[in-house]
């Protein structure tokens, strides 16, 4: 027996079929002293020889009645089975819906909450965020657990598509770094536009200084720039001015706050991060500190996911007038966040 749609095949050898024993025979007229007596169903009687089977050719009452209760209970199963496989595929294969792997930055900014609900408002289609460094959120989308990347570490871009896991990958904005600080600015930085020579001033006084450590696009340009100066932070003589959280930009911040430390954030986050007491901005204007934001397309060749397709609709909606207009209005307390470049990337 095949139930339609599903493709589960019953066995039906164990039904009742008329012929079967089950060690009762069949007398519903004795009612003689001494039997040893049962009822089983609506007024039959039967006596108990557990030696002796009924004829073949007659089923009884007790026979079909026990088959009928089998044959409930092994429906009853079956369609427990079934409501449940169907409710986990309802969960896993939401069709207009998409995962989006993306640098904290962009999501503990706020931007992706404000413009997102604008896509799906137009589209229809949901998008999960999973906030991830960006190295993370590569490896998360080249083991197939994301539908689409937005990331901004350059080399680390690069080195997702040389190995087939990207398609493309198109600048949707860009804002800056800064290296922000305690006011009392041990190490000297403040107005300093060298970002380079800033680190090794901190390094030189071994001020406190927090770094993310979590290879996220943030860590990758910190590391770029002590490779700059000559410096390993991790392996100079006296270390311990060096704390490596391994966690994401607002835990970075709150971090430095509470160690009077400095520390290299995007401006973005800085700019929403509502806990800065004591810190602020020393360095900045680089043109090293630059940080562009890229959204990556999987490469359908290796990664033939089933909702590529959702995924190209919000990689061009971000590169669009209409997406590109959202970001650049985001604002907090009356500052421009992201500079929106899909037209012109820096």
């Amino acid at each position: 027996m095949v139930l339609a749609g599903f493709g589960l095949t019953i066995p039906v050898e164990g039904f009742y079929s008329g012929r079967q024993h089950c060690g009762f025979y069949k007398d519903d007229t004795s009612d003689r002293a001494g039997d040893d007596e049962g009822r089983f169903g609506v007024g039959a009687r039967v006596r108990v020889y557990p030696d002796r089977h009924h004829d073949a050719s007659e089923p009884c009452r007790v026979c079909a009645w026990k088959e009928v209760m089998r044959q409930r209970q092994f429906f009853a199963s079956v369609l427990v089975v079934l409501l449940w496989q169907a409710s986990i595929a309802a969960e896993q294969s939401d069709p207009q819906s998409i995962i989006l792997a993306t640098t904290t930055s962009l999501d503990n900014s706020g931007l992706l909450a404000k413009i997102l609900p604008v896509f799906t408002k137009e589209t229809g289609i949901t998008v999960h965020v999973l906030a991830q460094g960006t190295g993370h959120a590569l490896q998360t989308a080249a083991s197939d657990q994301a539908d689409l990347v937005l990331a901004h570490d350059p080399e680390a871009e690069q080195e997702f598509i040389t190995e087939g896991h990207g398609l493309n990958r198109s600048q949707i904005a860009w804002n800056d770094f800064i290296v922000v600080g305690p006011r009392s600015d041990p190490a000297r930085i403040g107005g300093s536009r060298d970002a380079v020579a800033a680190l090794a001033a901190i390094a030189s006084t071994k001020a406190p200084f927090v770094s993310r450590g979590d290879k996220s696009g943030t860590d990758a340009l910190e590391h770029r720039l002590w490779r700059l100066a000559g410096i390993d932070p991790a392996k100079a003589r006296d270390g311990s001015w060096y704390r490596d959280i391994a966690s994401g930009m607002g835990a970075d911040l709150d971090a430095a706050q509470a160690m009077s430390a400095y520390t290299i954030a995007d401006r973005g986050t800085w700019l929403s991060f509502g806990n800065k007491d004591d810190l602020t901005v020393l360095v900045e204007g680089d043109p090293r500190l630059l940080n562009r934001y890229d959204v990556i397309l999987l490469n359908p060749a290796k990664h033939p996911a089933p909702k590529q397709a959702l995924a190209r609709r919000l990689a061009e909606w971000l590169l669009s007038p209409e997406g590109q207009a959202a970001i650049g209005a985001y604002e907090v307390d009356g500052e421009q966040l992201f500079h929106p470049s899909a037209a012109f990337p820096q």
